[in-house]
């Protein structure tokens, strides 16, 4: 016997690799050290900056994956997982210096590695990351034919005096939220069972209030808030910032809230996108449930002085992002108010 017969290709593997090695070699910068194909990525950490802190992170795409599958759309998948990492170092004030993907799947199929992998290079090249390592496993048997799964990892920079850890955050400070592009890559086990199971509805499917089908509203790609609110970091106008992911508002929030500051929001600060009511009513969810499960059209809420917050919102917009005043912080114990 040999390894082919077992169900791994080694020529599959190395076709992969030949096929995606431009699109990774396009993230390269000038601190990137060697080529591609190599054991491990070298990255040249000199002048960094005055008192540099490394921020690191983790995270996989979920449940919207099965979409992937069903669709046939793999970039986007590529773009959700750099996109979410970015946000999450960017929440602790951090740009990111490079990025790593694991992609495992039961057999390797033409084009679908090559598909996720420009999609990440595409987010890499778009948010100044360099993609500099990655691993692609081959494992019949554990995965189901044309199945995968995608993970990320990133490492990122900020100056220690840039630190956002909370504790910035006083009572008085203003809420600011950046709209989403959708569900972003959480809560589709819910969003899937709602569409497919309970409403029998297809991915072709076209409802009231979407700009195109389910598919294009589901498959929408993460957006990175990096080059609107980084200049806003780097001159210290921002006090803290939550990206709203898996737990919405009540699992997110507290884990940049002081002790002692509750964070107030409304709920009638903004229109909840045509995508998330239809959830809600064709699923039958109670509004307390949709806000622990999605971002509810909000991808970022960043906490600021509230005498700046109208200037740093005409900003925001300016760069292009749409921009609600949802609530303030207050005098509290570390729990989320939500009004309306």
């Amino acid at each position: 016997m040999n390894y082919a017969e077992a169900g791994v290709s080694l020529e599959r593997s190395d076709k992969v690799k030949n096929n995606i090695a431009q699109a990774v070699k396009s993230t390269f910068g000038p601190r990137v050290m060697g080529g591609f194909g190599g054991f491990g990525g070298c990255f040249d950490a000199r002048n960094l900056g005055v008192e540099p802190v490394l921020v690191s992170s983790c995270d996989g795409v979920g449940t919207k994956l099965k979409l992937a599958f069903q669709s046939g759309i793999h970039n986007t998948v590529g773009q959700d997982i750099v996109n979410h990492c970015v946000d999450d170092i960017l929440v602790q004030g951090a740009k990111p210096l490079f990025f790593l993907d694991y992609i495992a799947t039961g057999k390797l199929h033409d084009g679908v590695v090559e598909g996720i992998v420009d999609g990440v290079a595409k987010a890499c090249r778009e948010n100044g990351a360099s993609l500099i390592g990655g691993e692609t496993a081959e494992m019949p048997g554990f995965y189901p034919d044309g199945e995968y799964d995608l993970a990320g990892y990133i490492v990122g920079v900020v100056e220690r005096e840039n630190l956002l850890d909370g504790s910035r955050i006083k009572a008085g400070n203003t809420i600011l939220a950046l709209g989403s592009a959708g569900l972003h890559t959480n809560g589709y086990s819910l969003a899937r069972k709602v569409f497919f199971d309970k409403a029998g509805l297809s991915l072709d499917a076209r409802l009231d209030g979407l700009n195109g089908s389910l598919r294009e509203a589901l498959m929408a790609p993460h957006r990175s808030y990096l080059k609107a609110l980084l200049p806003l970091v780097e001159e210290k106008a921002v006090n803290g910032m939550v990206h709203l992911t898996g737990g919405g508002f009540q699992g997110n929030i507290p884990r940049v809230l002081p002790a002692d500051c509750d964070a107030v929001i409304d709920r009638r600060a903004w229109e909840v996108p045509a995508l998330f009511r239809h959830i809600a009513e064709l699923g039958q969810i109670e509004r307390d449930e949709m806000d622990r499960t999605f971002n509810m059209g909000l991808g970022m809420l960043v906490m600021v002085d509230a005498d700046r917050a109208e200037d740093l919102r005409a900003r925001l917009v300016e760069a292009g992002e749409t921009v609600h005043v949802v609530g303030e912080i207050a005098k509290g114990s570390n729990t989320v108010r939500l009004l309306g």
